[in-house]
């Protein structure tokens, strides 16, 4: 299936340069994107059909204080995709990921079951991304990089079944799949000031490969390390990587800030962070029947931060409606709308809240 994509003014999309001294959200390099987000539009079902659907989520984000639609494309039940934010904009889709994610809303709500035009669309949508970027991009639902029920049971279910079309075949049907041992990424992303990953030179990637040895996992190099990134580089830092925890294009071998941080302790150059929170627990302290320190730990920051007024006792460690309300009126603050503020803390939220 080749990709036509809808563009911004075909689909009478409001410029980005209606600020004369702005031009749009920050512009992304391709080689940054690391996942590919799925979308809903919430709990109603969608009946818009055409450019009413991506005029409606724009004249939505406007409204709530945006610089325009958030997300980078848009597919609808007849599977037409049209242009959001496109390949190379930050998205709004997503607090944490809106550089790295790639967001894509297709247009069904609640329990609204999606054509499979729409579904053939978006996997060709991600096919696209990768060929794009030149890298396998992690397949994930919005609920997996913040407490939300979106996108659906629906579609998350189909997200982490791998993206599956009725005749539709991938591009290249014997490329790796997410878990396999990740070919060489032979591309270049800069962190912290300095460049690394393939072609970056200098005393900071002498500093990583010695980091990586004096790990456990230096085994793919025959010399050095040295200041010259090399495949061994790669090799050894996807090894590092999968000691963390990470997986398919999460673990490419090339450093992202989170790994690097934890390779060496701090960014090449700068002071090592003063810890401004405590390490989020997990989604799963923050749920119905949910009986723990955290809870507590969680309310009393909410009472702190002036976010208690739903409390009528405590905070205590049992999970309540009243928590969830008092989380949901502390991220409405921050700005988000809809599912992004349910009441149920993801990590984004626990560090704003802790900050």
């Amino acid at each position: 299936m080749s990709v036509s994509i809808i563009s911004r003014a075909k689909w009478g999309a409001t410029p980005w340069d209606r600020d004369p001294d702005s031009d749009g959200p920050a512009h992304v390099a391709l080689s940054q994107r690391r996942e590919f987000f799925v979308h809903y539009d919430g709990g109603d079902p969608v009946g818009r059909t055409g450019a009413a659907v991506p005029r409606a989520i724009e004249r939505a984000h406007l409204a709530g204080g945006w610089s325009g639609i958030g997300y980078h494309f848009v597919v609808d039940q007849a599977g037409t995709i049209y242009e959001g934010r496109g390949w190379e904009r930050q998205g709004a889709h997503c607090p944490g990921f809106n550089v790295t994610g790639i967001g894509v809303q297709i247009a069904i709500g609640g329990d609204q079951e999606p054509s499979e035009a729409a579904l053939t669309a978006c996997r060709a949508l991600y096919d696209e991304a990768c060929r794009r970027t030149g890298r396998t991009l992690a397949k994930r639902g919005h609920r997996d990089g913040i407490a939300t029920q979106c996108p659906g049971e629906r579609l998350y279910a189909w997200v982490h079944a791998g993206m599956p079309a009725n005749d539709y075949t991938p591009p290249d049907a014997t490329a790796p799949q997410d878990d396999t041992e990740p070919s060489v990424a032979r591309y270049r992303v800069t962190v912290g000031g300095l460049e690394y990953g393939y072609g970056a030179h200098g005393d900071h990637v002498t500093r990583v490969g010695r980091a990586l040895v004096a790990k456990g996992h230096g085994d793919h190099y025959r010399s050095g390390p040295g200041p010259e990134w090399t495949d061994a580089d790669t090799l050894n830092y996807s090894d590092f990587q999968r000691s963390l925890g990470y997986r398919g294009a999460d673990a490419d071998g090339v450093p992202g800030e989170a790994s690097l941080r934890a390779l060496l302790g701090t960014l090449p150059g700068q002071p090592k962070p003063k810890p401004t929170a405590p390490a989020f627990p997990g989604r799963q302290h923050f749920r119905s029947g949910a009986n723990n320190k955290y809870v507590t730990q969680l309310g009393h920051q909410l009472v702190k931060k002036g976010f208690g007024s739903h409390y009528r006792s405590g905070p205590g460690p049992r999970w309540s409606e009243a928590d969830r309300k008092n989380v949901a009126a502390f991220q409405r603050a921050q700005g988000w709308t809809g599912s992004d503020a349910d009441g149920y803390p993801g990590p984004e939220t626990w560090r704003r809240l802790f900050a």
